[in-house]
């Protein structure tokens, strides 16, 4: 009997585990569903290239279009599922269709946190194409965008606003941008690469409500008094999973769909993936939640060789990227409760690259326009060895030294 596997979510992380399933020798029905018109596209360049023009809604595209009907992979875009009969081994899309599964993906990502009752059409966020497609007429020279939360997301549009001449404000709650991910010295010289670009960057500043004028513009009122009018707000305070189709299952669900290191469900044939997951990852004996795209690439194979029976723990560390002006950021790893930072290079130059230890052992690292040293940190993180500080705060000794002597 040909068996049928359904995957729900069309992004990235669905498009690599279909991919993983043909390769690996499937030979029966995959299903891709996803709510989005578009096939699967790169997230990342929508912040970046796609805002500023230099990608088109086609350059976007992980795969052709003749990609997925050249192996067999049925695609049902558009598409929204309503729920997951577990019992049935069946979901339920919106309108009542059902259809039968043998193994199921959920990689349905997350959704942008959106600030309470607010509803102005200039109050955007951005988690699509289309959301960038409304992002986009505001970036015109002379404009003013203010974006709130200084994370990755809106530090990203942020560069790019500033990029195409537009004024730019950015309201952090925190003291120091990014201080609990990166702590607070790294989270100054991130403020500075902003400010040295012209973003009138304000910290400890809370918003307390948007308002609009008679013209539609909208005006954001701060905690301290600040009355800012804007042409635009861009919101990025954080993702929200999309769990709604599992909840009432045996699946759990805590902080995203809580899976193990081969991103299987507690329901049997189930899988989850990508954003929406919280696996359980080996390496730090703990469930994460990432929202990468390094991620959601080894999360949807990770899973589609499980369904084949050739499944492997995903232990790898966790590694993204961030392009801000003339800065790469990569980051590895997950540095959750380090009790030390020692640094390579130099902030003045800000080219450096930061590693987080608890207890004499790397857990991560940051390096800015410094991404061979990502390589060797990732070996360090995988081996837990002990690191002598001064050799790796020394430039003088090379990197492969340090890991070997730690070995």
């Amino acid at each position: 009997m040909q068996q049928n596997v359904i995957i729900v979510g069309g992004g990235l992380c669905g498009a690599s585990a279909a991919e993983a399933l043909r390769e690996g020798g499937f030979t029966g029905r995959i299903t891709l569903i996803g709510d989005e018109l578009d096939p699967a596209y790169e997230r990342p360049s929508l912040s970046k290239e796609y805002l500023q023009g230099h990608h088109t809604a086609d350059d976007l595209l992980i795969k052709p279009v003749s990609w997925y009907s050249d192996r067999s992979i049925e695609t049902r875009l558009g598409t929204r599922v309503a729920r997951v009969l577990d019992q049935d081994r069946k979901v339920e899309l919106v309108g009542g269709e059902l259809l039968p599964f043998d193994h199921l993906l959920i990689a349905t990502g997350g959704r942008p946190r959106r600030l309470p009752g607010e509803t102005s059409e200039r109050v955007l966020y951005l988690r699509t194409r289309e959301d960038a497609d409304r992002i986009k007429p505001h970036l015109a020279p002379g404009r003013h965008l203010v974006v709130i939360g200084a994370g990755f997301i809106g530090a990203e549009v942020a560069a790019s606003a500033r990029r195409l001449g537009v004024e730019v404000t950015v309201l952090e709650a925190l003291d120091v941008p990014l201080g609990r991910v990166l702590g607070e010295e790294i989270g100054k010289v991130y403020a500075a690469i902003h400010q040295d670009e012209g973003v009138d960057l304000r910290t400890g500043e809370a918003v307390l409500s948007i308002r609009e004028t008679q013209s539609g513009h909208p005006v954001v009122h701060t905690a301290s008094g600040a009355a800012i009018e804007c042409d635009a707000v861009l919101v990025g305070i954080g993702m929200v999973p999309n769990v709604e189709i599992a909840e009432g299952t045996g699946i759990k669900i805590d902080n995203g769909i809580v899976v193990d290191e081969f991103c299987r469900t507690t329901v049997d044939g189930i899988f989850a993936a990508g954003d929406v997951a919280r696996q359980y990852h080996p390496l730090f004996d703990r469930h994460i939640r990432a929202e990468h795209y390094d991620n959601a690439i080894r999360q949807g194979r990770t899973a589609a060789e499980a369904m084949l029976g050739n499944g492997r723990p995903l232990d790898d560390p966790h590694w993204f990227w961030s392009d801000q002006y003339d800065y790469n950021l990569q980051y590895i790893g997950s540095s959750d409760g380090w009790d030390q930072i020692v640094v390579r290079g130099s902030f003045d130059e800000r080219k450096f690259t930061a590693f987080y230890l608890n207890q004499g052992v790397v857990r991560a690292a940051l390096a800015v326009n410094r991404p061979k040293d990502i390589l060797r940190a990732k070996k360090m993180i995988r081996t837990g060895a002990r690191v002598d500080v001064a050799d790796l705060q020394n430039e003088d000794v090379d990197l492969k030294a340090v890991l070997r002597k730690g070995a």
